[in-house]
């Protein structure tokens, strides 16, 4: 995710996604609250990896933790409009995946919001506690690779 303050466009993103927004989303000032942003980036990330893979990505060998997440903020946005998440990745390695969730509300053409996303891959039968030691499923790896932008 760079630094610059200019929000992302809606170009920037290669999947969507639509969220409805819940009365309890909004805060007492009446804007999104600042965890539902992360339980967004979240439900993309996963909602895509399972449609993509057509499976229980949580029963694989080796399981996707998050290993670091971030956020920022262009705008306020909350109930009761529909929240559309662009998805993107930066970065495939071994065992791990940058994404970059975009927020859109309304019919701006910027973000709202851009989350990063990162995910480890660890051994399953270990536990999620564990540092990565295998490569990534071969199937995430191939769905992911669908959402990487040309350079």
């Amino acid at each position: 995710m760079s630094t610059s303050r200019t929000p992302p466009t809606r170009s920037d993103y290669v999947s969507w996604r639509t969220a409805t927004t819940r009365w309890r989303d909004d805060d007492a000032y009446g804007h999104l609250n600042n965890a539902t942003y992360y339980e967004l980036f979240d439900t993309a990330v996963n909602a895509y990896l399972y449609e993509a893979t057509g499976l229980d990505v949580r029963a694989l060998p080796q399981i996707g933790v998050v290993a670091e997440t971030g956020c920022r903020y262009f705008r306020e946005i909350g109930f009761p409009e529909p929240i559309e998440m662009g998805l993107v990745v930066d970065k495939v390695g071994t065992s791990s995946i940058v994404y970059r969730i975009g927020l859109f509300q309304g019919s701006s053409d910027q973000a709202a919001a851009e989350g990063r996303f990162v995910h480890v891959y660890v051994d399953n039968s270990r536990g999620a506690g564990d540092r990565p030691v295998t490569p990534m499923p071969d199937v995430v790896r191939a769905a992911v690779v669908r959402l990487l932008r040309p350079a």
